[in-house]
């Protein structure tokens, strides 16, 4: 099909935003007021953190402070993977951590699990599954590595099933498949627009504060706590909780860690149940396939298809714009790719496309600190991970900010930083070379060039 006539009435917007479940929001912060625990940002990490300071201690007064609306920005425009992992899969673990990663990713899924929980204590209706990831291989060069991956995550008591190409596409019926493994245990699928307005929802029964449309425009030391200062009013608090992913960031000594890039994410009409039957999907499981510039896609509630990924973009200078939520040369190519994996599904056209900002680090897995003398702890850097990772990283600030020393605090992987990136406009070059060299990696058998190479060698990088 021609993907233009296919996107020609797709609605500029989030699709898991645009939705009647959306809540009214919270009155800005005005005037004057103290607080135990300040959590910055309504996403997933200011969420996490604040229902479950609440739950460690319930008598603790904790407020939240949001920019703009719950959920807005990374939390409200991904696909919808919450994974197991923390470490941006085993083999990256494997490669910084490897006398840690059997730990990481036994913590990793005991963190999934516990996100179902709450899910279910709360009532929360995100239509949680935890239907595990289909990884799929377009390209032979693509299963030597899968493989590889599958019997280390074997070796560590993680369950991934090899599968051929006749059994991939049992599962899922695309023509472009040579093979694949379903990781059955480590991936939920959700609505994470739904999860935030749920976890807001249980925030407010627990007695946190929330005020939305709250820009913190600075935050200084005072000598009994911090104090965050916005346009209306004064939070003083005696510890405060960074969520503000990557966002320009109130500790300066964050900018040298993150990039922001943007990646971008279409969703089609519900699909018939003769248009369904034609690609099975049963298992409803979240796929991604595994070339370097890779795509993620996954069924809704109401049998859409969300199908993105693959054309992860950094502006030079790492700006930020309204504007680079849109990008029709992306969406065009991202609908090319739709009908060329399932062409059975020609016709159909596209409801919703949008883009959104990652908080990007060099290790590709969030990194996690203190400052101001143990007064404010940050978690940052998901890298595309966050809907399942951020709890976890919630935790560590926890436990950060009350000076605990857990299972969490002794890990190599939390006590220790990204390699930082360089300044600009080193940075922006050698980003773009980076973005070039990866699809020229898929072009010629996932070889990586001497570019890519030296990279690996320093620990720093950049992840489609």
């Amino acid at each position: 099909m021609d993907p233009l006539k296919a996107l020609a009435d797709a609605e500029r917007k989030p699709y898991w935003l645009d939705s009647p479940a959306k809540p009214e929001p919270r009155p800005r912060l005005t005037g004057d007021t103290a607080a135990d625990l300040a959590v910055v940002g309504g996403g997933f990490s200011g969420l996490w953190t604040a229902l479950m300071a609440k739950e460690r201690d319930p008598s603790l007064d904790v407020v939240l402070l949001e920019g703009r609306r719950i959920g807005w920005a990374a939390t409200g425009r991904n696909g919808g993977f919450a994974m197991a992992t923390l470490t941006h899969g085993i083999a990256n673990g494997l490669e910084r951590w490897p006398e840690e990663v059997r730990t990481l990713e036994h913590l990793g899924l005991r963190n999934l699990d516990e996100i179902g929980e709450t899910v279910e204590r709360y009532g929360i209706d995100c239509g949680y599954e935890r239907t595990g990831e289909l990884h799929v291989a377009t390209e032979p060069w693509q299963l030597e590595e899968m493989h590889r991956n599958a019997e280390t995550a074997r070796e560590m008591g993680v369950r991934f099933d090899v599968m051929d190409a006749g059994q991939v596409r049992a599962e899922v019926d695309s023509p472009t498949y040579v093979g694949g493994m379903w990781e059955r245990d480590g991936c939920a699928m959700l609505d994470p627009a739904a999860l935030a307005w749920g976890l807001r929802r249980a925030c407010l029964e627990q007695g946190v504060r929330i005020h939305e449309r709250t820009p913190v425009r600075h935050m200084r030391e005072t000598p009994t706590g911090m104090e965050l200062l916005t346009r209306d009013g004064t939070v003083r608090a005696r510890a405060v909780a960074l969520g503000t992913g990557v966002f320009p960031p109130l500790l300066r000594r964050l900018k040298h860690f993150v990039v922001p890039v943007y990646d971008y994410a279409l969703v089609t009409e519900p699909l018939s149940a003769e248009q369904l039957a034609s690609i099975g999907w049963r298992n409803r499981q979240g796929v991604g396939d595994s070339a370097n510039r890779f795509h993620y896609y996954r069924l809704t509630a109401d049998n859409r298809i969300l199908w993105g990924g693959y054309d992860a973009v950094y502006y030079n200078g790492g700006r930020m714009k309204p504007e680079y939520e849109q990008r029709d040369a992306t969406f065009t190519t991202l609908a090319e790719h739709f009908f060329t994996t399932f062409p059975q599904l020609s016709g159909l056209r596209f409801t919703h496309r949008w883009g959104g900002v990652i908080d990007t680090c060099s290790r590709f897995s969030a990194f996690y600190g203190r400052s101001h003398g143990g007064r404010v702890a940050y978690a940052v850097g998901y890298t595309g991970m966050g809907v399942g990772a951020t709890r976890f990283g919630a935790n560590v600030m926890l436990d950060l900010l009350a000076g605990r020393q857990t299972e969490r605090t002794r890990l190599r992987m939390v006590r220790e930083k990204p390699v930082p990136f360089p300044p600009e406009p080193v940075r922006s070059a050698g980003i773009q070379l980076t973005r070039w060299s990866i699809a020229r990696a898929d072009l010629n058998q996932g070889r990586r060039n001497l570019w890519l190479r030296t990279l690996d060698r320093m620990g720093l990088g950049f992840d489609s």
